[in-house]
């Protein structure tokens, strides 16, 4: 757990892969709004069909008691720090109340699956101030894969924000993984300058579109250079690293190192601009954080460090895993895993974690146990 809110993602990004799945009413703006990554923006006399262009949620106004709802599946399932309910332009429209709730569910449910799902409370029902960044804090500690919305009793929200931190599932890492993924729970712990964009950008999945999406520093007018540190999601014996400046033409670095706890992982060497650069490491060095230095300065699309994690760091994955998981979650999974439904659901209600799980229930988790 980190109490550090520069190290939050929004789980809920579009960019990480969310998805608004279902929304009762949508007949003034689109539920996806809710999910983009940008900030909200407004065009006053910019109208539609349906009235005002609104970039958010709206549905149209009730007549009768009720409350409208959307479910978002989050783009990296995980453990959440902070909700942002963001009115930004609904005046006269935004609701007055609202609550949201999440769950935890195995695979890609369907809206209607959901309906029977065991949702938890991470905001009761609270009042909103329109046009403002509502937030609330959260304080339950388990992995959730949706969240729902639910607005009282009608009206807009321009987007929803999800703060947390990813909780990789390791029943889906493969034996190689980028070790630098924010999807698999690796963090900025802290850089030099970000005064044109994010450090985080470096982590995200895919790759960057335009040069917004990546890692931009102010120009140096002085002999040092700029550089980011990054908590791996798990400690691994790295085998390459790539180091991209795709979009970044006349502003890239010219040159780059990658260290790391024990060492080097690349030594100092040349960039070329609107390039994804490829490097092997020899050896496999196991590394839990690195640092990237560019020299002088400049910009960078994507950090990517890839590697195997060490029998050790899989046990600690797959533990925080299994305790994290919403206890009806946990108990399916158990099941899934090869443990009768008796045990399954014992287990489940002592939020215990890979401690005393058959052979079996290990190799669901990628994990190898030692010979006695």
């Amino acid at each position: 757990m980190t109490s550090d809110k520069t190290q939050w993602v929004d789980l809920a990004s579009r960019s990480l892969g969310a998805g608004v799945i279902y929304a009762n009413d949508e007949l003034f703006a689109d539920r996806e709004n809710l999910i983009k990554s940008g900030d909200p923006v407004f065009q006053p006399h910019t109208f539609g069909n349906k009235g005002q262009v609104m970039d958010g949620w709206e549905t149209r106004r009730r007549r009768e008691t009720g409350s409208d709802s959307a479910i978002v599946r989050l783009g990296c399932a995980g453990v959440v720090r902070q909700v942002v309910v963001d009115t930004s332009y609904f005046t006269g429209n935004y609701p007055p109340e609202v609550s949201v709730e999440a769950c935890g569910a195995e695979g890609y449910p369907a809206p209607a699956d959901l309906s029977t799902a065991s949702w938890t409370t991470l905001v009761p029902r609270s009042a909103v101030a329109g046009d403002s960044r509502n937030e609330f804090e959260v304080v339950v500690e388990q992995r959730f894969t949706h969240v729902r919305l639910t607005i009282f009793p009608d009206g807009g929200v321009a987007r929803l924000r999800v703060y947390g931190e990813p909780v990789p599932d390791p029943r889906l890492l493969p034996a190689t993984i980028d070790l630098a993924a924010l999807e698999n729970g690796a963090v900025v712990t802290g850089c030099s300058n970000m005064f044109y964009s994010s450090p985080a950008n470096l982590l995200r999945p895919g790759l960057a579109r335009v040069m917004g999406d990546g890692w931009e520093t102010a120009r140096r007018r002085d002999d040092s250079n700029d550089w980011v540190a990054v908590r791996l999601a798990c400690s691994g014996s790295v085998e390459v690293v790539e180091l991209d400046t795709s979009h970044f033409v006349g502003n890239a670095p010219g040159w780059a190192a990658l260290g790391y706890d024990g060492g080097d992982l690349l030594a100092r060497t040349a960039l070329q601009p609107d390039t994804r650069h490829r490097f092997a490491v020899a050896g496999g060095p196991v590394a839990e954080q690195v640092r990237l230095d560019v020299y002088p300065d400049g910009g960078m699309a994507r950090l990517r460090v890839f590697g195997i994690p060490t029998p050790q760091a899989r046990a600690v994955l797959a533990d925080r895993f299994l305790r994290l998981l919403p206890e009806a979650q946990l108990a399916a999974v158990l099941g899934a895993a090869g443990l009768a439904q008796d045990e399954a659901t014992r287990r489940a209600g002592a939020r215990a974690g890979l401690e005393g799980l058959p052979d079996r229930a290990h190799e669901q988790f990628r994990l190898v146990r030692n010979n006695p």
